[in-house]
């Protein structure tokens, strides 16, 4: 048995640098919408002890001081960079699980008998760094719980190659052994409150202990974690991973929005974005909601949520169906005279795109739903909008401050990387 956790370094401070080999060595953080907190540190941004989440605004000067690089986060480079390393990764195996944008598990049972697996991991490593840019960590274990140990293995050991493979029991008891209870893979913060105060710290002593007693003082689900800290396989790489049951796309606003005609353009593209999700879901939604508020925390300000849920006669997952009914939901919610801080767009009661669910009555609203027409649509706007809907935002303006945005290097035609 044997699996394999591939876990990018740094992930998206490693994106930053694939077009930018000047930021080599320099500390970079990435932040989140409207810049507010850190959401991702490079090595060296992590040794000047910048913290995941900490406000900006904490951090800022002391950090610039010190010649650090900062960025608006950008999802849109992001999320096409994974793409290309996930694509990678399944030209290797028949099996991956495509965990998060940074991380996924790769079945090697069908390679074990013709190759050396950390002679693989290494040249998956390899090739991987060569072809995106993206430096990735391999931790190879029999099972998905000691992957995710090796993984930490790699990083605790500062190891060069950054591949670890786990491959007999006195190396595993090892890495057990420096590996505190709180890092291991489900184990939460409340989880290891209870742990520590049962004398439980290491990850070594949570797999001495009875998978049937853990079962009767905690949870089934940490027995499973026990058993795959003893070497167990319990959990399986995930082939089919199950739909979606909502969709939200909501945003908080770096400036606050007072005005209809300003926040229409804006919730509709929530709208076009939630409508997009969907149908790559493959499925049908036949309730939408809208809802927008102010700022809680602006306690001089006057208060105002409100939420309203419009529903369909007959699922669609056409994005001017979706459109019309946020138009209806978002007239009687507004408020004159309040600062909206957020708004967004929530989908609810999905069907599959392949069934079709009749009204006994005439719907009033017959829907638009037209599948061939919104799919030519996602294909032209695939890696940047090149066709709008009337009621959208077309202009550049964004509710979010994001001032420090690099380039969409490989999705956008007019931000391709010049060469001098």
């Amino acid at each position: 048995m044997a699996f394999a956790l591939v876990d990018c370094e740094s992930f998206y401070a490693s994106c930053e640098r694939i077009f930018r080999p000047d930021l080599k060595n320099i500390p970079i953080v990435v932040l989140s919408n409207n810049d507010g907190c850190v959401i991702a540190r490079s090595t060296e941004a992590k040794r000047m002890g910048i913290g995941m989440g900490v406000p900006w605004f904490k951090v800022r000067d002391s950090f610039l001081k010190e010649n650090g690089k900062v960025f608006s986060s950008n999802f849109t480079f992001y999320g096409d960079i994974s793409a290309r390393v996930m694509n990678i990764l399944e030209g290797f195996v028949p099996r991956v699980e495509i965990y998060s944008i940074d991380e996924a598990f790769l079945d090697l049972d069908s390679l074990r008998q013709n190759y050396n697996l950390y002679d693989f991991g290494c040249h998956m490593r390899g090739l991987v760094k060569q072809w995106t840019g993206v430096p990735v960590r391999i931790g190879i274990a029999p099972n998905k719980t000691l992957s995710k140990i090796a993984i930490n293995e790699i990083k605790r050991r500062n190891i060069p190659t950054s591949v670890l493979h786990l491959s007999n029991k006195d190396q595993i008891k090892n890495a057990l052994k420096h590996t505190s209870v709180h890092k291991v893979w489900g184990v939460g913060r409340r989880l290891n409150d209870h742990l520590n105060a049962a004398g439980i710290n290491t990850a070594l002593e949570l797999s001495e202990i009875s998978p049937q007693n853990i079962r009767r003082r905690f949870s089934v689900v940490l027995e499973r974690t026990v058993r795959e800290l003893r070497g167990e396989r319990c959990l399986n790489i995930e082939d089919d991973i199950s739909s979606k049951k909502q969709i939200v796309v909501s945003r908080s606003f770096g400036e606050r929005v007072s005005n209809l005609e300003t926040l229409k353009p804006i919730v509709s593209n929530f709208a076009v974005r939630a409508s997009e999700k969907l149908r790559n879901e493959k499925q049908k939604c036949s309730q939408v909601s809208v809802f927008v508020r102010t700022s809680p925390f602006n306690k001089n300000k006057p208060q105002h949520t409100g939420m309203k849920t419009i529903e369909l006669f007959t699922p669609t997952s056409d994005t001017r169906d979706i459109l019309t009914a946020t138009k209806k939901g978002l007239l009687p919610i507004f408020r004159s005279g309040y600062d909206y801080a957020k708004a967004g767009i929530i989908l609810n009661r999905f069907s599959n795109e392949q069934t079709r669910q009749y009204s006994l009555f005439k719907d009033p609203n017959e829907p638009k739903e037209n599948t061939r027409f919104m799919k030519y649509i996602d294909q032209m706007n695939a890696y940047e909008t090149q066709i709008y809907y009337a009621s959208q935002n077309t202009k550049k303006w964004s509710p979010m401050k994001q001032n420090m945005t690099s380039p969409k290097y490989t999705t956008n035609w007019y931000e391709l990387p010049k060469v001098n």
